[in-house]
C-alpha cells in the first residue's frame, strides 16, 4: 500500500449537489425551490421576527414608560454618614475621590449630600449637589461646601 494509492471507503464520499444546471440534471427549473412566492426569489432572507404577515409581537403589545435621558442619578450620603466617614478615617475634608478611594461609592457615581442626622466636626465638603437643610449644618459648623 502507497500514500498515492489511498482512497475514501466506497459511499463515504458524495457529490456536490449542483443545482441550476439545466433539466437534464434533474435540478434544473426551480433549481429545488419550488414554485411561486418569497422563498423562490433571489435575495430572500427570512426576517427576524417575522410572523408571516400577522402583525407582530412587539407591536401588538402595549407601549409603557418613558426613559427620560437626561436624568441624574446621585447616591445620596447623610450629614450622619459623612459625621461617621469623618470620625472612622480622622479627615476633615471629604471628596468624590476621597470617599471613591475609602469604597463608599462607585468610580463615576454623583453624590448628593442631604440633611438627615447631626453634625459636630467641621467640614470641607467637595460634592456634586448638596441639599439646603445639609449646606446650613455643615456652614453652621463652620465647615464649607464646594459643588463639582
Amino acid at each position: 500500500m502507497e500514500l498515492y494509492s489511498l482512497r475514501p471507503a466506497k459511499g463515504s464520499v458524495k457529490k456536490k449537489k449542483r443545482i441550476a444546471r439545466g433539466q437534464g440534471s434533474g435540478r434544473g427549473g426551480t433549481s429545488t425551490r419550488g414554485h411561486n412566492g418569497a422563498k423562490s426569489r433571489s435575495g430572500w432572507s427570512k426576517k427576524e421576527n417575522f410572523e408571516g404577515g400577522q402583525v407582530p409581537l412587539q407591536m401588538r403589545l402595549p407601549k409603557r414608560g418613558f426613559k427620560n435621558p437626561n436624568r441624574v442619578v446621585y447616591v445620596a450620603m447623610n450629614v450622619a454618614n459623612l459625621q461617621a466617614v469623618s470620625e472612622k478615617h480622622n479627615i476633615n475634608d471629604i471628596s468624590v475621590e476621597k470617599l471613591y478611594e475609602l469604597g463608599y461609592i462607585k468610580k463615576n457615581d454623583k453624590v448628593k449630600v442631604l440633611g438627615n442626622g447631626e453634625l459636630s466636626a467641621s467640614l470641607t465638603l467637595t460634592v456634586h449637589a448638596v441639599s439646603a437643610k445639609a449646606q446650613e449644618l455643615v456652614e453652621s459648623k463652620g465647615g464649607s461646601v464646594n459643588l463639582l
